[in-house]
C-alpha cells in the first residue's frame, strides 16, 4: 500500500476516533444537563405540591370559618325570632292589661260620681245633726270645739306631767344609784394616800458651825443663794436645820439640793454657788422627766408628745390647794378608767383625759389664762385628740362639757381632790398670790427674772442692766408696787426691789 492510502487511513482513522471521543463528551454532556434538568423539575414539583399542600390547608380553614360564622348567624337569627315572638306576646299582654286598665278607670268614675253624691248626702245631713245639736245645748259648733280642746289640752297636760314627774324620779334614783355605786367603786379601787405639801422645806446640818458659813462673810453667801436661786433662806435658833421657803416648789427643791451639795462639798462661796446651782437645776429637770415616765408607764399611757412629758414632769413639784399635781393626775386617771369601765365606756380615752386635764398647771407663769384654757391650748398644739383637748377645757366648766369623757375627767379630779387631808383652801390662795405677784413683775419690759421671797412680803425683781437704767429701775419699782395695791389684796405690806447689776468679765492668759 502506498504511503498516500496510509496517510489518508490513518486521517479517517483520526477522524472517527476524534468523532468517538466527540460522541462520548457530548453523550456526558447531554446526560449532565438531563439530570440537573430532572433534579430541578423534582425540586419544582415538590415546591408546587407544597405550595398546594398550604393553599388547600388555608382554603380547608377558611372554610371551617365560614361555616361557623354561618353557624353564628344562623343562631342569632334564632334568637332574634325568639325575641320578636316575645315582644309579639308582651305586646299583646300589654294591649290586653290596656283594655282592662280602661274598664277599671270607667268603673273607679263611676264608684267616684256615686262617692261624690252620697258625700254631698252625708254632709247636708251632718250640718242637720249640728244645727239640731246646737239648738239643744245652745252652743255653736265653734264654741263646743274650743270646750273639747280644752278639757282635753287640761287632761293630757296633767297626765303629761305626772308621765314626767314619774319619769324623772325614777330616773333620778337610779342615776344616783348608780353614780354612787360607780364612784364608790372607783374609790375603793384606788385608794391611794395623799396629804397636803407645804412650802418649807427643812434641810438638816451636820452642825450649828455650818450656819455661819453659810451665812458668810457680812451676808454674801446667804444673799448670793438667794439671789441666784429665788428660794428664801431661813436661819433662825432651829439646832442643826435651816428652813428653804418658795412658794414655787421646782425652784425650792433646786435651793434645797443646792444647799445640800454646797454643804457636802464644804465650799461656800457665790462662785461655788452659781456652779452648783446650774448642775442641781440639770438633776431636779432629770427627776422631773422620771417622775413623768413613771406616771406614764402606771396609768398605762405608752404616745405622749416629748414636750408633754416635758410639763408633766414639771408638775411633780407642784401643788394645787396643797396636792401634789402630778399624785393628782395619776389618781385621777385610775379614778377616771375605773368608772369608764364600770359604764361600759373605753377606759384608755377617759385615763388619758383625766390624766391630762391639769396639764396647763406646769404653764400658769408663762402664758394668760386659766389653767384649763392653757392645758387645752397646749393638747391641741401637740396632737391631742379632739375628745381630750374638750375634757381638759371643760373640767372647770368654762365650757360646758360635752362628751361622758369629759363629765368623767370632772367626776375624777372631784373625788381625787375631795379626800380628807387632800388639799388645803389657804395654802392655794396664798399660792395663788405669789405667782399673780410674780406675773406682775415679769410682765414688765427689761425684767430678766422675778422671785417672790418672805413669804410674798418682799418682790426682788431682776432686770437687764442694758434695757433699764437707774432712773427706770425706780420707776419699774413703783409701777409694780402700785399694780400689787390695785389688783391683789394681802396682809400687811409688800416690798418691791429692783436690782440692776453689771457685771465685768476678763480672762487672764
Amino acid at each position: 500500500m502506498p504511503d498516500r492510502e496510509w496517510a489518508l487511513l490513518g486521517a479517517l482513522v483520526l477522524v472517527v476516533a476524534l468523532g468517538l471521543v466527540g460522541l462520548v463528551v457530548a453523550l456526558r454532556v447531554v446526560r449532565n444537563l438531563t439530570t440537573r434538568a430532572a433534579s430541578a423539575a423534582e425540586s419544582e414539583l415538590s415546591a408546587a405540591r407544597a405550595d398546594a399542600h398550604r393553599i388547600l390547608d388555608a382554603a380547608r380553614g377558611e372554610g371551617a370559618a365560614v361555616r361557623e360564622r354561618a353557624a353564628e348567624l344562623g343562631r342569632r337569627a334564632e334568637r332574634l325570632d325568639r325575641r320578636e315572638a316575645l315582644h309579639g306576646e308582651a305586646a299583646q299582654r300589654l294591649a290586653e292589661r290596656e283594655e282592662r286598665v280602661a274598664e277599671l278607670e270607667e268603673a273607679l268614675r263611676g264608684q267616684r260620681a256615686g262617692l261624690a253624691d252620697r258625700d254631698a248626702r252625708l254632709g247636708e245631713a251632718e250640718q242637720r245633726q249640728h244645727r239640731e245639736l246646737a239648738r239643744v245645748a245652745g252652743l255653736t259648733a265653734a264654741d263646743a270645739r274650743t270646750e273639747l280642746l280644752e278639757t282635753v289640752g287640761r287632761q293630757a297636760r296633767r297626765d303629761a306631767a305626772l308621765l314626767a314627774r314619774r319619769i324623772e324620779t325614777d330616773a333620778r334614783e337610779s342615776a344616783e344609784g348608780r353614780a354612787r355605786a360607780v364612784v364608790v367603786e372607783a374609790i375603793q379601787r384606788v385608794a391611794s394616800e395623799q396629804t397636803a405639801e407645804s412650802v418649807v422645806s427643812v434641810l438638816h446640818l451636820p452642825g450649828d458651825e455650818m450656819k455661819g458659813r453659810i451665812i458668810g462673810r457680812e451676808g454674801r453667801n446667804i444673799r448670793a443663794f438667794e439671789s441666784v436661786t429665788g428660794v428664801n433662806l431661813i436661819i433662825d435658833d432651829t439646832p442643826e436645820a435651816v428652813l428653804l421657803s418658795c412658794f414655787d416648789p421646782v425652784r425650792r427643791e433646786v435651793g434645797r439640793v443646792t444647799l445640800e451639795r454646797l454643804i457636802a462639798d464644804g465650799r461656800i462661796h457665790p462662785h461655788r454657788i452659781e456652779e452648783i446651782h446650774a448642775r442641781a437645776t440639770e438633776e431636779v429637770a432629770r427627776r422631773c422627766r422620771q417622775a413623768a415616765r413613771d406616771a406614764l408607764v402606771e396609768v398605762g399611757i405608752s404616745d405622749l408628745h416629748p414636750e408633754l412629758v416635758t410639763l408633766l414632769g414639771r408638775l411633780r413639784y407642784r401643788t394645787s390647794y396643797g396636792q401634789n399635781v402630778l399624785k393628782h393626775l395619776v389618781e385621777s386617771a385610775h379614778l377616771a378608767g375605773v368608772m369608764a369601765a364600770e359604764l361600759g365606756l373605753a377606759p384608755a380615752l377617759a385615763k388619758r383625759c383625766a390624766f391630762l386635764h391639769d396639764i396647763g398647771k406646769a404653764l400658769t407663769h408663762e402664758a394668760e389664762g386659766s389653767h384649763a384654757r392653757v392645758g387645752a391650748d397646749v393638747a391641741r398644739r401637740y396632737g391631742e385628740a379632739d375628745e381630750v383637748v374638750h375634757a381638759i377645757e371643760a373640767h372647770h366648766n368654762e365650757v360646758p362639757p360635752r362628751t361622758v369623757e369629759a363629765v368623767l375627767t370632772q367626776a375624777a379630779d372631784a373625788c381625787s381632790g375631795g379626800r380628807p387631808g387632800a388639799r388645803r383652801e389657804s395654802l392655794e390662795a396664798y399660792v395663788q398670790r405669789l405667782e399673780r405677784i410674780e406675773e406682775i413683775a415679769a410682765g414688765k419690759p427689761g425684767v430678766e427674772k422675778v422671785f417672790a421671797m418672805q413669804a410674798g412680803r418682799e418682790v426682788r425683781v431682776m432686770v437687764r442692766p442694758d434695757d433699764v437704767d437707774d432712773v427706770a429701775a425706780h420707776l419699774l419699782a413703783r409701777d409694780v408696787a402700785k399694780q400689787i395695791e390695785e389688783e391683789l389684796t394681802y396682809p400687811g405690806q409688800i416690798r418691791v426691789t429692783v436690782v440692776r447689776e453689771s457685771r465685768a468679765t476678763e480672762i487672764a492668759r
